[in-house]
């Protein structure tokens, strides 16, 4: 990877009623941990927060979960048994963010006028 590339990958889990979104660190790790759970999760998990993202898929406005939705979905405020069911069932959203090349906006590259004010 060069400098600037970086890659983001989420967990999605459709609910009922929500859309669930986890953000892991190392999807290698992740794999390994789906078929041997000895591994811990915060070897993989970026954070230990669940987001929503109000019925917008993996891509929609994300939001930190509350406990009544986790509730509601999943039958259990406890986020650690929550996670373990979204890391079980969820879809992998693997996102790539390109080095940078140079400014992103062209019209700032022009040189600047600076007009005079005659009186």
């Amino acid at each position: 990877m060069t400098k600037g590339e970086a890659s983001q990958v989420k967990v999605h889990y459709k609910g009922s009623d929500e859309d669930f979104i986890l953000f892991i660190d190392d999807l290698d790790t992740y794999k390994k941990w789906k078929g041997d759970k000895s591994t811990p999760m915060a070897h993989f998990i970026s954070a230990f927060k669940i987001f929503v993202t109000h019925k917008q898929g993996a891509q929609g406005q994300m939001n930190g979960a509350s406990k009544s939705t986790l509730e509601n979905e999943f039958g259990t405020s406890n986020e650690e048994e929550v996670i373990q069911k979204i890391l079980e069932s969820g879809s992998i959203q693997e996102t790539e963010f390109p080095g940078r090349q140079g400014p992103k906006n062209d019209a700032q590259q022009g040189s600047i006028i600076t007009g005079q004010v005659s009186r």
